[in-house]
C-alpha cells in the first residue's frame, strides 16, 4: 500500500480535488476481515485423486463491507512447501481490497453521471 499512499500524496500535491476515491475511503468500507485456507474446507466435496484436497496452498480473504456486501480475494502457491500463512493472507487481502476500488469507483461514477443528468432536467 505504500505505492498507493505515494500516489495519493502526488494527487494532493498537484491540487487535484475533483470527486474521487482515496485509500481512506476504501479502508472505511471494510467492517470485518476473515481468512480461510484450503485445509479448512469441507472435504466431503473434494473430488481429487491426487491427494491435494485440504492442502493449505490456497488462502481466501473475505471482506465484509459496511453495507453487508462481501468481496473475496485469493492467494495460491504452486508448491505446498512455499506456503506461508501471513504472506498468503497479505496477498489475498490486497486482491479483495482491489475489488472494493472497482465497486466504489463504479458507484462514484454513477453518482456523478446521475448528478449530471439531474442538471439537464
Amino acid at each position: 500500500m505504500s505505492n498507493e499512499k505515494q500516489i495519493e500524496q502526488e494527487i494532493q500535491d498537484k491540487g487535484l480535488d475533483a470527486p474521487r476515491l482515496t485509500p481512506d475511503n476504501i479502508d472505511s468500507k471494510i467492517k470485518a476481515i476473515r481468512y480461510t485456507t484450503g485445509d479448512k474446507f469441507d472435504l466431503a466435496y473434494c473430488a481429487d485423486d491426487y491427494g491435494t484436497c485440504g492442502s493449505p496452498q490456497l488462502t481466501i480473504c473475505i471482506l465484509s463491507l459496511e453495507n453487508g456486501f462481501t468481496v473475496t480475494g485469493e492467494s495460491a502457491c504452486a508448491s505446498p512447501e512455499n506456503f506461508d500463512r501471513i504472506i498468503g493472507q497479505k496477498i489475498a487481502y490486497e486482491n479483495a481490497r482491489n475489488k472494493i476500488w472497482q465497486l466504489e469507483g463504479y458507484l462514484l461514477k454513477e453518482k456523478l453521471y446521475q448528478a449530471e443528468l439531474d442538471k439537464q432536467f
